[in-house]
């Protein structure tokens, strides 16, 4: 197995909103915002290569919207998806399949772009993969989520044909992080749900190099996330998260999981460990110096 971090650009989102009922006055000096109260903040997927397979763990927001929409999120720097594949010599064209941990546009809206004013896939050769409960979920948003679960985004995966789901029958993923369910796409690869960010949210997991190696997606955004009270006003169910991150980070602690950071802008992946302050990053490091 080969795993790829790929970064699908950087934007900015209010910092009050990414740490709720935090002061700024400690949260900024962990994740330092701008004059406008705006932090800085990555899309970083994973790129995973095996068994023939080559498969992209979320897309960011992809380039479709209109300049309006942008003008809230901010984008800056040069990495994009496009970019990034090709550093590894990869295209769009090779992805055999497309995993949404979630369906909020940060995750899900580079898989559809606009073509001739049509909304078409962006992977035509790729199966895209999610579940039945957050599919359904998504495409019945609630008036606080709706704003995050874009028509334009979701539907389209469904009418190109390529929408899977993994199969959860023998799994309960309603109320138990620690659930997890084989992929259908490669032996090496499973996934954990978690409910607190958004309903059936799916994290990958995976044995590489000796290791367990689990994509967080939004159930730990960056490191300054790490302390158990230090949670998104984004999450729909707080208190599913307080439970969710203690629970999985007891168990990062014992086994030593190696932690990918999707929203991290400077820290690509982490250990944890526990403390006098409680549990925090232990080591920091590139996914490729793995």
């Amino acid at each position: 197995m080969n795993l790829y971090s790929i970064n699908a650009g950087n934007f900015k989102l209010d910092g009050g909103a990414m740490f709720g009922v935090v002061p700024k006055t400690i949260w900024n000096k962990l994740l330092p915002a701008d004059e406008n109260n705006l932090c800085g903040l990555a899309m970083r997927c994973l790129l995973i290569e095996e068994e023939g397979r080559l498969i992209l763990v979320d897309t960011g927001m992809g380039d479709k919207q209109e300049p309006k929409f942008f003008s809230h999120y901010h984008l800056f720097g040069t990495d994009s998806l496009d970019v990034n594949l090709a550093k590894h010599g990869f295209n769009k064209n090779d992805i055999t399949d497309v995993v949404f941990t979630h369906l909020h546009f940060d995750h899900c809206g580079g898989a559809i772009i606009k073509q001739d004013d049509a909304l078409v896939t962006a992977f035509p050769n790729a199966k895209f993969w999610s579940n039945q409960l957050h599919w359904q979920w998504a495409i019945n948003p609630n008036a606080r989520e709706k704003a995050s679960f874009l028509k334009e985004n979701i539907l389209p995966i469904q009418a190109c044909g390529q929408l899977h789901f993994i199969d959860t029958t023998t799994t309960e993923i309603s109320n138990n992080l620690l659930a997890s369910t084989h992929s259908a796409i490669i032996d090496n690869l499973s996934f954990r749900f978690a409910n607190g960010h958004t309903k059936a949210m799916m994290l990958p997991q995976m044995q590489y190099k000796g290791r367990t190696v689990v994509f967080a997606a939004d159930l730990l955004p960056t490191v300054a996330h790490i302390p158990m009270p230090y949670v998104m006003g984004y999450d729909m169910f707080p208190l599913v998260t307080l439970t969710e991150k203690q629970s999985f980070f007891n168990e990062a602690v014992e086994n030593e999981y190696i932690i990918i950071l999707q929203h991290d802008l400077i820290n690509e992946c982490c250990t944890l460990h526990n403390t006098e302050k409680g549990i925090r990053a232990k080591e920091i490091f590139k996914l490729s110096d793995l």
